[in-house]
């Protein structure tokens, strides 16, 4: 148990600083050092209630660029997202769930860092907000990865960075509350937890603070950079946790 406790509050820790620094991913790097050694019921719970965690505390201290007309695509289409996420849970196949999106991250983002110049989406914009907050949705319910998806699709429509970090900002914190709460209702979150759920809200603390006073300093670019990079290292770490147990079977 020690070691348990060790290996989830080093990983609360690394990804409250890489949530603070970006505003989302804390679910993505937290499970993929979570994945080794803790039980997948538990690493999905303290995935959502420490992302919840550190968006309350980063919503505190980065407010920029908050605009209701792009964030609500986003909360519409999350909202139908999270409940199917949350059906999903007990019944979903976590290593090809993990394959899946790991693929995906490990494709797509090398690819848009490659780019000598992003791809801007200027044609029905709208509506694929509306379909990255439910793919969002669907992800934060499965698991805390409600960020991914909007983020990318943020960065495709050409957001300036303090939007972009707004809107994931306030999706995420919106999607993980619902998710959280359906994990209550539902029984998934137990009493035993949690002492577990308490470390996780202390070691996100300080990580959380830090990570969101590097991001200040960033340039646009610069912020661009280091979000795809930290989605191509977390589909990386998702597919390595899960691509052995796929191959096994």
């Amino acid at each position: 148990m020690d070691s348990t406790v060790t290996v989830i509050a080093v990983g609360a820790v690394v990804a409250g600083f890489v949530q603070g620094l970006s505003g989302f991913a804390f679910g993505l790097v937290a499970m993929s050092i979570w994945a080794w050694s803790v039980e997948p019921r538990l690493a999905a719970s303290l995935a959502v209630f420490g992302a919840l965690t550190g968006q309350v505390i980063a919503a505190v201290t980065v407010r920029r660029g908050f605009d209701w007309g792009r964030l609500t695509p986003f909360l519409a289409g999350g909202l139908v997202g999270v409940p199917i996420g949350l059906w999903l849970l007990p019944r979903l196949d976590v290593p090809l769930f993990k394959a899946f999106l790991g693929t995906l991250l490990v494709v797509w983002c090398p690819a848009m860092l490659a780019a000598a110049r992003l791809p801007r989406v200027t044609a029905g914009g709208r509506v694929g907000d509306v379909l990255a907050g439910t793919a969002g949705g669907v992800m934060g319910g499965v698991g805390g990865f409600a960020g991914a998806v909007p983020t990318l699709w943020c960065l495709l429509r050409g957001f300036e960075r303090d939007t972009a970090r707004a809107v994931v900002q306030n999706f995420n914190l919106a999607m993980l509350s619902v998710a959280f709460i359906g994990y209550l209702a539902s029984g998934f979150v137990t009493l035993a937890m949690a002492p577990l759920l308490g470390l996780v809200a202390v070691a996100v603390l300080v990580p959380v603070l830090l990570g969101a006073r590097v991001y200040i300093g960033l340039s646009e670019q610069a912020f661009r950079r280091i979000v795809l990079v930290l989605l191509t290292l977390s589909g990386i770490a998702l597919l390595v946790s899960s691509l052995p147990v796929l191959l096994a079977r």
